[in-house]
């Protein structure tokens, strides 16, 4: 056995480690397969600064650590010790022994692969030997820029999207088939995974996590999952990665306590406790925590070439209070209830990924009204560069569920989000927790008879999918299911031997495929000159009418959305320019399940003064529709009582 210094441990990263700055720390922390003079074996090095002793032990030595004794190098609380004779797939914990005197066994915080549950030990792993082929995306997203791309972006979890019977889940890599397969056909152009990192519990859904660096054995191996990464972008689809600093869970083995002290929860119970989520906070303030939380953002982007993070519950992170019972209540320096230990850490995270990947996606999924979230650090703000928009989400399903006829009084809850549609990079998120815990569907969300749920489930997308702002939808909800999400079993793919969900399937893929097309509603979602009211007030009919414009100045859409149960023949619509205009997309078409037999139709500008535009269009709008039309350009003008003469448009 050899110690410390001599098996490549830096004095400099063990420096920049204690200061929170060692923002690569899995290179050195965790347990690394190494050639040691003429000898290979595994360097092992974990963070228990109060630890009396720390021993290795595992499948090589019968878990009985006698003879692995690990070396503390100096003050900087880490331990260290190179093995010989072993290599990946060796299983091992940490015993240590804490100052009170007790034993723990402890799985490595840094372990890049685990035994699967509800087996707890880590794993050696060479994370080293897959060979990637994704340049062309890399360089792509190195081009792009995210607030002028599409962004529609499918969620899944992958131990329910489909699975072969009872806890028989389909591989990595068999979703690289299977799940890719029906994730480009759909139209989309990302997926987002919850949380991938080890977790005990199946119902937790990876949100209470033992692992931050291993991905869950329960789909395969490491080399597995950056297979589906590697296929994903070669076939041009972004991965998302639900990421969850905020907690941790309790379990024996994790991180809680884990040298008998508490080094990554803090000394404070009433910060650390969660007791919604019954978990521990994480100790924002403390370096080294920084270091390993910092870290693991940068791993999952360098090692498995993840394109953003959907970093959770930040509502929670920075806000004391949130969700704590009055004998919890703490406040900061100043006497306030902000976390500021967790907000100095959230900017330095965003600082330092975009440092590194500034083509990422750092996305926060945050309920509160905290401001400037996507702001940049120089600016205030949080740094993240996009957020859920969860008041536009709650105010939208809360309209859906109301009768039609009582929604005049309610007429603003569907046009306040253009208030501050832009005070943020908003993704509109349609997400899983809508959808779970006796919330109900999405299509069981709606109001009305059966027919009139998919009516209005396709009003709704259509409606979301054309408001600005990027997009999220969770597996199921493209085909109307009916059942709120068991993420127990898999989705109810025979809903699709069904016509009405079958059409709505065939619906979502459409309207996917005219978003993808139409660039004025995706290419300015962060402009405000991208959107423009034409109908805003029209209570009385529950009428919205709105222009989507992308960069290009002829290059614009109309979206008609009609909440009522009423048909509106005639209706008359101002626009912009003189021309014609295409229904690009009417969800009352008769083959997604609406009335409308022959929908697909063009109409043309008269110069008709209306909506304070010197044009007009007059439309059809039956009842619950949602209707998108295009600007097409040069065409007949009709002027009332003159013939039709040709005008060419200003570009």
């Amino acid at each position: 056995m050899v110690h410390a210094a001599s098996i490549g441990l830096s004095a400099r990263d063990l420096y920049l480690f204690n200061q929170g700055e060692l923002f690569h720390s899995y290179r050195t922390m965790g347990a690394h397969p190494i050639r040691l003079g003429d000898e290979t074996g595994v360097r092992f090095a974990v963070w228990a600064p109060e630890a009396r002793s720390v021993h290795v032990v595992g499948s090589f030595n019968d878990w009985n650590g006698a003879g692995h004794a690990m070396e503390k190098v100096g003050e900087t609380g880490v331990w260290s010790l190179f093995v010989p004779g072993i290599g990946s797939g060796a299983l091992y914990k940490y015993e240590i022994q804490t100052p009170a005197g007790g034993r723990l066994l402890k799985a490595d915080p840094y372990a890049f692969q685990s035994e699967r549950r509800p087996l707890t030990a880590s794993v050696v792993a060479d994370m080293t030997s897959f060979r990637w082929t994704d340049e062309k995306w890399k360089r792509r997203q190195q081009e792009a820029s995210p607030y002028h791309e599409r962004m529609l972006i499918y969620e899944v979890h992958l131990g329910s999207w489909r699975v072969k019977g009872k806890e028989d889940f389909l591989t990595y890599e068999e979703m690289a088939d299977e799940l890719l397969d029906y994730v480009v056909g759909m139209g989309y152009t990302h997926v987002e995974l919850l949380p991938l990192t080890e977790h005990p519990l199946d119902q937790s859904w990876g949100y209470q996590v033992t692992g931050y660096y291993s991905a869950t054995s329960r789909y395969g191996t490491p080399e597995q999952l950056m297979l589906f990464v590697n296929r994903c972008h070669e076939r041009g689809i972004g991965v998302i990665l639900d990421w969850v600093p905020g907690h941790f869970c309790k379990d024996d083995h994790g991180l809680r306590l884990f040298d008998g002290t508490p080094i990554y929860e803090g000394t404070d119970p009433k910060r650390a406790e969660k007791p919604l989520w019954g978990t521990l906070a994480f100790d924002f303030g403390r370096t080294e925590v920084q270091s390993f939380l910092i870290s693991n953002a940068i791993f999952w982007m360098d090692v498995y070439h993840i394109d953003g993070l959907r970093v959770d519950a930040v509502a929670s992170m920075i806000d004391l209070h949130f969700d704590k019972p009055p004998e919890l209540l703490t406040f900061n320096e100043h006497g306030g209830t902000e976390n500021t230990d967790a907000i100095r850490f959230l900017k330095r995270l965003n600082e330092t990924v975009f440092r590194y990947y500034p083509d990422a996606l750092m996305i926060a999924e945050d309920s509160s009204a905290y401001p400037a979230v996507t702001a940049p650090t120089y600016m205030g703000g949080l740094g993240f560069n996009f957020k859920w928009n969860m008041g536009w989400m709650n105010d939208m399903l809360r309209y859906m569920a109301l009768d039609p006829r009582d929604r005049g009084r309610y007429h603003h809850l569907i046009t306040f989000s253009l208030m501050y549609a832009f005070s943020e990079n908003f993704v509109l998120p349609l997400s899983h927790d809508e959808v779970v815990h006796g919330k109900r569907s999405l299509l069981n969300k709606m109001s009305g008879s059966y027919e009139q749920r998919f009516a209005q489930l396709r009003l709704f997308y259509g409606y979301w999918m054309t408001h600005p702002g990027k997009k999220l939808l969770f597996m199921g909800g493209e085909w109307g299911q009916y059942d709120e999400w068991k993420d127990a079993e898999s989705l109810d793919w025979m809903l699709l031997d069904y016509e009405a969900h079958r059409r709505m399937n065939h619906f979502v893929q459409t309207l996917n495929a005219a978003y993808a097309n139409d660039a004025a509603l995706w290419e300015r979602d962060c402009d405000p000159a991208g959107f423009e009211w034409v109908d805003v007030h029209n209570a009385a009919q529950s009428i919205i009418v709105f222009l989507r414009r992308g960069l290009a100045p002829d290059q614009f859409s109309i979206i008609v959305c009609n909440f009522s149960l009423q048909h509106y023949r005639d209706y008359r619509v101002g626009v912009p320019e003189a021309g014609r205009y295409a229904l690009v997309l009417s969800s009352d078409g008769e083959e997604f399940g609406g009335g409308t037999p022959n929908w697909r139709r063009s109409v043309e500008a008269e110069e008709t003064p209306w909506h304070g535009r010197p044009c007009s269009v007059e439309v059809d709008i039956p009842p619950l529709t949602f209707q998108l039309f295009h600007y097409e350009g040069l065409a007949p003008v009709r002027k009332k009582g003159r013939s039709n003469r040709k005008v060419l448009l200003s570009k």
